[in-house]
């Protein structure tokens, strides 16, 4: 089997936010990067601009180009596909606008069409802000959802994996009272499901799963909560019925002391907070956000637009780093099967 050259999209995210700043500064901290190319897309003035601004690299050394059969990956270029969606005089520095909002989403549909036709073998979302995007008219709850419309995909999950912890969520932005009644039986068996499918292609040393139950003490059999005993236990059963290595519903008090010491390929839980905030304490800088379920490999930073901090030199870029070698693992790895 002949490998296509490792290609490498990084979307831009909202021009108000970090975005752009950790990109730049990737870019002067990490060139030349090994084993793989880069393509950035974006808007090259904005790039231009914060480069200068924050003086992190001379912004000479961005490549413009309007398709991919155009980029050259030579040492010291940096290829921008120059989808030239916003001036710099629209952008408001650190606040939430539609025309920020609707560039960050195509910067994202862009980068979705080249994955699937196959010119990039992975794709790096910098991070967008969802009151930006929505007041652009596009209605989404994050990236996962615009990544599952745009590849018609329905089956799908978000994982963060923090190095020794991953976690993957059965349901995401959720408001709390709303979560018990989107724990379905279904729901957790396919989340389970997913999570095996993705560890025994990428991480096939260490399949095993961890589920967390949703009520203190997992319910204590039922005295706090049915959750566990009529849908995340009967999810398990399904799955271990199926040879898939899996266990619980546990604690979430007692789990993540168990699961940070990297006995578990992954942990599945039934809320956002239940996972991101062990995970964010283990690895607030270098988390990375994964969307399983996708027929592309999206990978994307842990973080937010940070606008309190945007245009300043102040944001750290490990997560973007974490984020681009992620995505290059899982690229080669999904060459070799």
């Amino acid at each position: 089997m002949v490998r296509k050259k490792i290609i490498i999209g990084i979307t831009m995210g909202d021009p108000a936010g970090i975005g752009p700043e950790i990109i730049v500064r990737y870019f002067q901290e990490n060139n030349p990067h090994r084993g793989y190319d880069i393509l950035i897309i974006g808007d090259r003035s904005i790039l231009d601009e914060i480069a200068k601004r924050i003086n992190v690299y001379p912004s000479s050394n961005f490549y413009s180009i309007s398709s991919l059969s155009e980029a050259r990956f030579d040492e010291g270029l940096i290829n921008v596909l120059d989808l030239k969606n916003i001036r710099m005089e629209q952008v408001k520095i650190g606040r939430a606008t539609d025309v920020c909002g609707k560039a960050s989403v195509e910067y994202i549909k862009k980068a979705i069409d080249l994955c699937k036709k196959g010119d990039l073998q992975a794709m790096v979302t910098a991070p967008i802000n969802k009151e930006a995007m929505n007041l652009a008219g596009f209605h989404y709850a994050g990236h996962t959802e615009i990544l599952a419309q745009s590849t018609n995909t329905h089956n799908y999950s978000m994982m963060l994996d923090g190095g020794s912890l991953r976690v993957v969520l059965v349901t995401t932005h959720a408001a709390i009272r709303d979560v018990s009644s989107k724990i379905t039986q279904d729901r957790v068996y396919r989340t389970i499901c997913l999570t095996y499918q993705w560890l025994a292609k990428f991480y096939p040393q260490k399949t095993n799963i961890a589920v967390c139950g949703l009520n203190p003490h997992a319910g204590e059999n039922g005295l706090f909560g049915r959750e566990e005993l009529d849908c995340i236990s009967p999810a398990i059963a399904k799955a271990q019925s199926e040879n898939i290595p899996v266990e619980g519903p546990y604690a979430s008090d007692t789990l993540f002391y168990r699961a940070q010491r990297g006995i578990f390929g992954a942990v599945v839980v039934m809320y956002h907070d239940q996972g991101l905030i062990p995970l964010k304490m283990l690895a607030f800088d270098t988390g990375v956000n994964i969307t399983l379920g996708l027929p592309i490999i999206r990978t994307s930073v842990d973080h937010g637009t940070a606008y309190d901090i945007a245009w300043q030199g102040r944001a750290k870029i490990s997560s973007l780093i974490a984020a681009l070698e992620t995505a290059a693992y899982l690229a080669q790895r999904n060459q070799e099967k």
